[in-house]
């Protein structure tokens, strides 16, 4: 992988990330992974107008995590796996740390005598 891509997948991680951090947006995102729903469905779902859905769909498809289809005089939005992998593939990279942090603290526990 490219230096550039690695950095444009740990800033769109980042953006995903940051998007999901907001309650209503996550609302949203979690509504949607069985079926494309409309801004009125996804507004009445999470308890907000029309016009606040709309724009945490814009910023949940700025960060890749949601896609816009017209049907007709509306348009359906549905999950977006390209802003999920980024946040996966951004998460990942701490996951050998963890581990080795986690299994030194386990090591340190059992040598003290507490597990």
């Amino acid at each position: 992988m490219r230096v550039e891509d690695t950095v444009s997948v740990a800033t769109n991680g980042v953006q995903a990330i940051e998007a999901l951090a907001d309650p209503t947006r996550r609302a949203i995102f979690e509504a949607l992974p069985t079926a494309p729903l409309s801004v009125g469905d996804l507004a009445k779902l999470v308890g907000v107008t029309s016009s606040a859905a709309s724009q945490h769909l814009r910023v949940l498809r700025e960060a890749r995590l949601v896609m816009m289809r017209p049907d007709g005089n509306r348009r359906l939005y549905f999950l977006d796996p390209r802003g999920l992998g980024d946040a996966r593939d951004y998460l990942e990279q701490f996951w050998p740390s963890a581990l080795a942090a986690y299994a030194a603290a386990l090591s340190n526990a059992r040598a003290a005598g507490n597990t």
